[in-house]
C-alpha cells in the first residue's frame, strides 16, 4: 500500500512536470466571457501583444458559455462580473460549477477591485482591471493562473490520497487480527503482505482462535476483486468467522452462515469469497478442515518434505447461494507435522516476462527447497522468492496471507 509521504511526493512531480509541460505548449486556450463588444476588443489587442500567445475564443454570455465548454475545455477563462444572464459573484459561482477544473481570471471595472479581490475568495484565481493591463501582465496574469489552479488541484488530490490512506490502514488492520490462544503449544507463523506495494487493497484475510475447549481454528480467505469494498467485506466476514467459532458453530453450518452475510454485504452480484477453514484439537494427529471453493494446502512432514494436499470441498461462497454444501474433512496430521494455508496471490505471479506463471507445481517445488527451514524462515522465504521469480513484472501483483500452524 502506498504511504502518503510517497503519494505527495508524487503529486508534487505530477504538478512541477505538469506545469513545465503547459508552458512548452505554444498556445494555450483561453475562453474569455465578455457581453461588451469594446472591452472584448481590447482583450483580443492584449492577446496579440502578449508575450506568451494563446488561443482565444469570445462568448458574449455565460450561456454561451456553458455550450463552449461542452464542446472544449480551456485552460482559463476570463470572466465578466456584468453579464446579461449573470452578475457579480452569481457568475463566478455559475462558471466554477460547470468548469470546476478550469482557471478562472475576472475582469472589473475601475472602482471594482474590492469585488475582485471578493471573487478570488470564491474561487477565482486573480483579477484585473479593465484599462489598467498592459499585455506583459495580461499574459503573466494568464500563466499564473492556470498554474495556480493545477497547484489547487494536486492539493486537492494530495488530501483525498491522504484520506484514503488513512481509510485504507483501518481497513487493513481489521485484515491482520491477532491470534487468540488460551494455552501453550500452539505454535502460529501469520503473514500478509498487500500486492505490489500500491494502491489497492484486496480482499485476502486470516484469523486464528482457539475456542474454551482447546480446539485450535484457522482460516485463510479471499473475496474476488480489488478496493475497499472487497477489502471491507474480507473484514466482516472474518470477524464473522471468528463470532461464529467462539459461539461453537462449525463445519457446513459456519459456511452456510458466512455465506448469508456476503450475499447481504457484497457490491455486486458477481462477487465471491474462497477460503478453508480448519479445526484441531491439541494432542490429536488430526485436522478437519472445510474447503470452500479454495485451493489446496500444504503439509509439513517434518524437517524432510512438503506434501500439497488437497481435500474435499465445496464451492465458493456466494457462488450457489442458499444451494451449496461443503463437507468436513479429515487430515492426517502426525506428532511434528504443520500445516500452512494461504492464498492465491502466492502462486499466481509470474515467472518471467511472458505469461507462465508460478504456479501450485512451483510453489510446491520452493517449499520442498526450504522444508528444512524453522517455521517463520520458512513462511518469508516462500514469500520472498515468489516475488524475487516476480520482479521482471513489477512483483506480486495480488495479495498473499500465509498461516504456519502447528500443535503439540
Amino acid at each position: 500500500m502506498v504511504t502518503s509521504q510517497a503519494r505527495a511526493a508524487e503529486l508534487m512531480r505530477a504538478a512541477r512536470v505538469g506545469a513545465e509541460a503547459e508552458w512548452e505548449r505554444p498556445e494555450p486556450s483561453v475562453l474569455l466571457v465578455e457581453d461588451d463588444p469594446g472591452d472584448a476588443l481590447l482583450v483580443e489587442e492584449l492577446v496579440a501583444d502578449s508575450a506568451l500567445k494563446m488561443r482565444l475564443r469570445w462568448v458574449r454570455s455565460l450561456t454561451e458559455a456553458t455550450q463552449a465548454l461542452a464542446t472544449e475545455v480551456p485552460d482559463c477563462v476570463l470572466l465578466d462580473l456584468h453579464l446579461s444572464d449573470a452578475r457579480g459573484l452569481e457568475a463566478v459561482s455559475l462558471l466554477r460549477a460547470r468548469a470546476e477544473h478550469v482557471a478562472v481570471v475576472v475582469l472589473t471595472g475601475l472602482a471594482e477591485e474590492e469585488t475582485g479581490l471578493a471573487a478570488v475568495a470564491a474561487g477565482a484565481q486573480d483579477y484585473l482591471v479593465k484599462g489598467r493591463v498592459e499585455p506583459e501582465l495580461f499574459g503573466r496574469a494568464v500563466r499564473y493562473a492556470i498554474q495556480r489552479k493545477q497547484a489547487e488541484q494536486a492539493a486537492v488530490a494530495l488530501q483525498a490520497s491522504q484520506m484514503q490512506a488513512q481509510e485504507n490502514a483501518r481497513l487493513e488492520r481489521g485484515l491482520l487480527p491477532r491470534p487468540l490462544l488460551r494455552a501453550e503449544g500452539v505454535h502460529v507463523v501469520a503473514r500478509y503482505r498487500p500486492g505490489r506495494a500500491q494502491a489497492l487493497l484486496g480482499g485476502d484475510f486470516y484469523d486464528i482462535v482457539q475456542s474454551a475447549d482447546g480446539t485450535v481454528h484457522a482460516l485463510v480467505g479471499d473475496v474476488s476483486g480489488h478496493g475497499p469494498d472487497e477489502a471491507a467485506l474480507g473484514v466482516a466476514l472474518r470477524i464473522a468467522w471468528r463470532t461464529l467459532v467462539l459461539s461453537g458453530i462449525a463445519g457446513s453450518e459456519q459456511m452456510s452462515r458466512l455465506e448469508e452475510l456476503l450475499v447481504a454485504e457484497r457490491a455486486r452480484e458477481e462477487v465471491f469469497a474462497t477460503l478453508v477453514s480448519l479445526a484441531a484439537v491439541p494432542g490429536e494427529q488430526r485436522a478437519h478442515v472445510v474447503r470452500a471453493g479454495h485451493h489446496g494446502l500444504l503439509l509439513r512432514r517434518g524437517g524432510d518434505d512438503v506434501e500439497w494436499v488437497e481435500v474435499p470441498g465445496g464451492p465458493a461462497l456466494g457462488m450457489l447461494p442458499g444451494g451449496a454444501h461443503w463437507p468436513i474433512a479429515e487430515l492426517p496430521v502426525p506428532t511434528g507435522d504443520s500445516v500452512v494455508l494461504f492464498t492465491d496471490g502466492l502462486f499466481e505471479g509470474h515467472v518471467s516476462r511472458g505469461p507462465e506463471r508460478l504456479g501450485e507445481e512451483g510453489l510446491l517445488a520452493l517449499a520442498r527447497k526450504a522444508a528444512g527451514l524453522p517455521p517463520e524462515a520458512f513462511v518469508d522465504r516462500l514469500i520472498a522468492r515468489a516475488e524475487e521469480l516476480a520482479e521482471e513484472r513489477g512483483g506480486l501483483a495480488d495479495d498473499v496471507a500465509v498461516v504456519h500452524l502447528s500443535w503439540n
